[in-house]
């Protein structure tokens, strides 16, 4: 199991950075070209949320971003440090006056995730959450001689 790891700082400008590289890791792992583009677009959305999210609270960590190239499947984790709604109650940290707009939003850039990505996995807590994707790859090409 290949992992690479890229952090960045939350500023907008970086995540077509993070876009790139995904893209390049998901082609070297064996992602089927047909299938790169919805990998940057979704990458780029959960990376702009992660942003978004830290930007909003005011956190300085940067952005976490891992790309898991695994047997059979490409994995990419954006994570992030943002206090999240948990059930019972708001997160301490959560902005008062914009909370619903942030929560939509939130939400919008979920559904868009989902609607690109077949396997998605969003978790969240008080300390942070994450967006888990997974691509199937292809096996590697032999040459024949």
């Amino acid at each position: 199991m290949a992992t690479v790891e890229l952090r960045f700082s939350a500023l907008p400008e970086h995540v077509r950075t993070a876009r790139l590289v995904a893209a390049a890791v998901a082609r070297r792992a064996g992602v089927d070209e047909a299938v790169l583009d919805e990998v940057r677009l979704a990458v780029g959305e959960a990376c702009s949320r992660a942003v978004g999210l830290h930007r909003n609270v005011g956190i300085s960590a940067p952005v976490k971003v891992l790309l898991i190239e695994e047997e059979k499947q490409f994995s990419i984790e954006v994570g992030d440090e943002a206090p999240h709604a948990v059930a019972g109650g708001r997160a301490s940290g959560a902005a008062p006056g914009g909370a619903d707009v942030e929560t939509e939003e939130d939400e919008m850039g979920l559904a868009v995730i989902s609607g690109l990505v077949d396997d998605v996995e969003v978790s969240a807590g008080k300390h942070g959450g994450s967006i888990r994707m997974r691509w199937p790859t292809a096996p590697p090409a032999t040459l024949l001689d």
